[in-house]
């Protein structure tokens, strides 16, 4: 029990050091991996819906 009650008082003492974002830090970073994830999506959907016609093209001939 002593080992387990060691490893949350480090744990603790980590959180109190970590330097954690301000509000509009949090906000502009958020936006960036929220953006950043529609245009990655859009990408393969593109890339996605472009190898499909190409297979249904190559299996009509």
């Amino acid at each position: 029990m002593g080992k387990i009650g060691e490893f949350f008082r480090g744990v603790l003492s980590e959180m109190r050091k970590t330097s954690w974002p301000k509000r509009k830090e949090l906000a502009k970073y958020t936006m960036i991996v929220v953006s950043t994830l529609l245009i990655m999506a859009a990408f393969f959907m593109v890339i996605d819906l472009g190898i499909s016609k190409l297979l249904r093209w190559y299996l009509e001939l």
